[in-house]
């Protein structure tokens, strides 16, 4: 499954045609960095007050705050968070949805996943509702992101295409788009074109949409949980690529033993694993994890 519409290409973020009286759903700072002026939007209402790793409470502020106003469409424009709450305002409350990333990591604006946290734990959740109707990938938000922000995000896709790869729900055309994302992420990355990171999380996205992520993420949702972005845990497999980005060193705060639990409790990741994972198995990873990153 995709968005029916999906627009790409330097400029397309600014020369689509929008809806007349939409919600625009976005994070702290929109405005000032120059994204809603870009749109060159009109008749819209703003909500931008998104926090990393949203909660649900977020999308329960949203739609009290406008039930009573009748929008034609939900804009998310930002990164994932912004994107998976707005994403999930407008499943719920059955508006048009247009997706508009700007960082190029998640590849939210093409999946039927909303990931928020629920009771202060990282929750995803999956539905063909979710899906966007529109997804614009513009690589013109590229200029001006700060590096930490694109570390992590490309980071994040490199992790999400590779897991798709081996992913038991992976088919040869989830595989024919992750490997080609993986081609196009490491090279962005390697050569300082991070222009390119727009396609290749684009692709990702499109991958690990039709297929699932597995037992890295799973593994990382512990760590998001202590505002550490997941793309961290992926150093020994792509050390070359780490070793470019410079990452600062991680280690998990949650005891190990209860970091595991929860760790196989996420079916929706595991499930998929091409391989089956014991509980003594993940310790030991988390062990290595935080061995590498001291």
């Amino acid at each position: 499954m995709q968005p029916p519409s999906i627009h790409f290409g330097t400029g397309a973020a600014r020369d689509y045609h929008y809806p007349s009286n939409s919600l625009i759903i976005t994070s702290k700072g929109a405005i000032s960095r120059g994204w809603i002026d870009y749109l060159k939007i009109k008749n819209f209402s703003l909500f931008d007050e998104v926090e990393p790793n949203p909660s649900i409470e977020t999308v329960e502020k949203i739609i009290s705050q406008f039930k009573n106003e009748n929008f034609f469409s939900i804009i998310g424009l930002g990164g994932g968070s912004s994107l998976d709450v707005a994403k999930f305002v407008a499943f719920k409350i059955g508006k048009k949805k247009i997706m508009i990333p700007t960082t190029f990591g998640s590849g939210s604006e093409v999946t039927r996943i909303s990931v928020l946290n629920v009771d202060r734990k990282k929750t995803s959740f999956h539905d063909d509702k979710i899906l966007a109707d529109v997804a614009i990938v513009d690589s013109a938000f590229i200029e001006g992101t700060p590096m930490e922000v694109i570390k992590n995000s490309a980071i994040d896709s490199c992790a999400q295409c590779s897991e798709a790869y081996d992913s038991k729900l992976g088919n040869p055309y989830t595989k024919f788009l992750c490997n080609t994302a993986f081609d196009i992420l490491e090279y962005a990355i390697l050569n300082d074109k991070f222009e390119k990171l727009a396609l290749g999380s684009l692709l990702t996205g499109l991958g690990f949409g039709n297929s699932s992520t597995t037992l890295g993420h799973a593994l990382s949702y512990v760590y998001s949980n202590e505002g550490i972005m997941h793309g961290h845990v992926f150093y020994k497999r792509f050390e070359s690529i780490v070793k470019k980005l410079n990452f600062k060193k991680i280690s998990l705060n949650l005891d190990l033993n209860l970091a595991s639990e929860l760790i196989l409790e996420d079916k929706k990741h595991l499930d998929n694993n091409p391989i089956p994972i014991t509980k003594n198995e993940i310790i030991n990873l988390l062990k290595k994890i935080n061995l590498n990153h001291q």
